[in-house]
C-alpha cells in the first residue's frame, strides 16, 4: 500500500516506528507523504533521513538514547529484538556476553549513550571489533556515527516494510 494511501494515524503506526521510539520522525515527512511525494521507500527513507538531520541535537540524542544496548535483556521494540537475534547476539557464549557487557558500559560512561549499530549482515566478531574501535572515537565523531548508524537501521526496516517478503 501505497504511504500517500493511508490516514496520518495509519501512517504514523505503519512508518512510527522505523526510527526507534521516535514517531516524531514519521509525523514530520506525513504532509508530504498524504501528497503522494513519498509513496516509494527512497523518497521515503531520504525525507525521514532529512527530518532527523534537520531535528535540534537533543532531539538527536534522545533518537539515539531511545535505542537499546546490544545483548542486554531489557525492554526492546520487536524490530530491535529480531536485529539483534538475527546478527546472533542472543547465542552469545559467556565470554562473548562479558565484552558486551563491559563494552555497553564503557561506550555508556564516554558517550552518555547507547552503542548504535545496524547489525544487519554483521557477525558477533564484527560487532565486538567495531564496538573496540569506535570507544577511540571523539564524541563529536561518536555523535555523527550513531546518527548514521540509526539511518541505516531505518532504511533496513522501511525496506522491510515496502518487501515484506
Amino acid at each position: 500500500m501505497k504511504p500517500s494511501a493511508l490516514t496520518r494515524d495509519a501512517f504514523v503506526a505503519r512508518f512510527g516506528p522505523v526510527y526507534e521510539a521516535s514517531p516524531w520522525v514519521a509525523e514530520a515527512v506525513w504532509p508530504a507523504a498524504a501528497r503522494g511525494e513519498l509513496d516509494g521507500p527512497e523518497a521515503l527513507a531520504q525525507a525521514m533521513r532529512e527530518a532527523v538531520d534537520d531535528a535540534p541535537r537533543q532531539r538527536k540524542l534522545a533518537l539515539i538514547r531511545a535505542h537499546p544496548q546490544l545483548a542486554v535483556a531489557s525492554p526492546m521494540a520487536e524490530a530491535s529484538a529480531e536485529e539483534q537475534r538475527g546478527a546472533g547476539l542472543d547465542r552469545c557464549s559467556p565470554d562473548e556476553l562479558a565484552a558486551l557487557r563491559s563494552l555497553n558500559a564503557a561506550y555508556l560512561e564516554r558517550f552518555g549513550h547507547p552503542f548504535i549499530i545496524a547489525v544487519s549482515g554483521l557477525s558477533r566478531d564484527d560487532i565486538l571489533a567495531a564496538f573496540a574501535a569506535r570507544l577511540e572515537n571523539d564524541a563529536e565523531a561518536e555523535f555523527a556515527t550513531a546518527i548514521a548508524q540509526i539511518h541505516r537501521i531505518a532504511g533496513f526496516r522501511l525496506a522491510s516494510l515496502f518487501d515484506p517478503g
